[in-house]
C-alpha cells in the first residue's frame, strides 16, 4: 500500500466517530427542515408543474383541466405532501454531501476515486429517471386512461337511457398528486439500477457471468417491484418493466466493460 493511497484517518476512537455521525445526522435533518420549509413556501408554482402533464393531454382532447377537492383536508395535505417530497429533492444534494464526508475518511484514496463518480451518476440518473416518467410515461399514460371516457358518451345505461355526451375527468387532487409522484420516484429510484449494479461490479461483489444467468430471476423481480411501485394496473405495470429491464442489460454490458479493464490493468501488472 502505497503512502499515496493511504486512509486518511482511521485511529478516531469509537466516541468520536459517533459523535461525527451525530452531526452529519443533525445537519442533514437542519438542511431538510429548512428546504421544507422553502417548498411549503412554493408548494403552489410546484403544483401546477406537477398537474401540467395532465392538463396537457385534457386540453388536447377539448376538455377543461379540472382537479376537485374531494375532501375538506386534502389541499392542505396536498401542500405538505408537495413541501416534503420538494424539501428531501432539494436538501438531498447536502444530505449526499454530509453521508460522502463521514465515509470519506475511512476510504483509501483510490477507493475515493473510484467511488465518486457514482456518487455524482446517481443524482444525475434520478433526474433522468423523473424526466423521463414526466415528459414520456405520464403524458401517454394519463392519454390512454382518460381514452375510456370516450366509450361512456352515448351508451346505453342499462335500459334507463344514456350516458350524458362529453364525459369529463374530474379527478381528486390528492389521488392525482399521488399518482404523478409515484410515477416520477419511481423512475427515478428505477434508474439507479444501472450505477448500482456497475458500483458492485467494479468493487467485484458481482460479475457479468453472474448477471446473466441471474436474466429470469432479473425479470421476475423486476415485474414485483413494478407492481409493488405503481399503481393497480397492468399497464403501468409493463411500462414500468419495459423501461426497467433494459437498464438491467446495459448494466451487465457496464460490468463486462470494467472487467476488461480489470484485467487489463492486471496483465500490465504482471508484465
Amino acid at each position: 500500500m502505497t503512502k499515496e493511497d493511504s486512509i486518511d484517518d482511521s485511529s478516531a476512537p469509537l466516541i468520536e466517530h459517533l459523535a461525527e455521525l451525530r452531526n452529519r445526522i443533525l445537519y442533514s435533518m437542519a438542511a431538510f427542515i429548512v428546504c421544507f420549509i422553502i417548498g411549503y413556501l412554493i408548494w403552489f408554482p410546484i403544483f401546477n408543474f406537477l398537474s401540467q402533464p395532465m392538463c396537457d393531454v385534457m386540453i388536447a382532447r377539448g376538455e377543461q383541466c379540472q382537479l376537485v377537492l374531494i375532501k375538506m383536508q386534502e389541499g392542505f395535505f396536498v401542500a405538505i405532501k408537495i413541501a416534503m417530497w420538494g424539501g428531501f429533492a432539494m436538501a438531498f444534494p447536502i444530505i449526499a454531501y454530509q453521508l460522502w464526508r463521514f465515509v470519506a475518511p475511512g476510504l483509501y484514496r483510490s477507493e475515493k476515486n473510484a467511488f465518486l463518480p457514482f456518487l455524482i451518476a446517481s443524482p444525475v440518473m434520478f433526474v433522468i429517471g423523473g424526466a423521463f416518467a414526466y415528459y414520456v410515461i405520464l403524458p401517454f399514460a394519463f392519454n390512454f386512461f382518460l381514452g375510456f371516457a370516450d366509450s361512456f358518451a352515448g351508451q346505453a345505461d342499462g335500459g334507463l337511457g344514456a350516458v350524458p355526451q362529453g364525459v369529463i375527468y374530474q379527478g381528486s387532487i390528492e389521488a392525482y398528486l399521488s399518482l404523478t409522484m409515484t410515477f416520477v420516484m419511481a423512475f427515478g429510484l428505477c434508474f439507479q439500477l444501472p450505477v448500482l449494479l456497475t458500483l458492485l461490479g467494479k468493487a467485484g461483489i458481482i460479475s457479468a457471468a453472474g448477471l446473466r444467468g441471474m436474466r429470469k430471476y432479473a425479470v421476475v423481480l423486476i415485474l414485483i417491484v413494478a407492481a409493488i411501485v405503481t399503481p393497480p394496473d397492468a399497464l403501468s405495470q409493463i411500462i414500468l418493466f419495459s423501461v426497467i429491464y433494459p437498464l438491467y442489460e446495459i448494466s451487465i454490458l457496464l460490468v463486462a466493460r470494467f472487467e476488461r479493464q480489470r484485467e487489463a490493468e492486471e496483465a500490465e501488472a504482471e508484465v
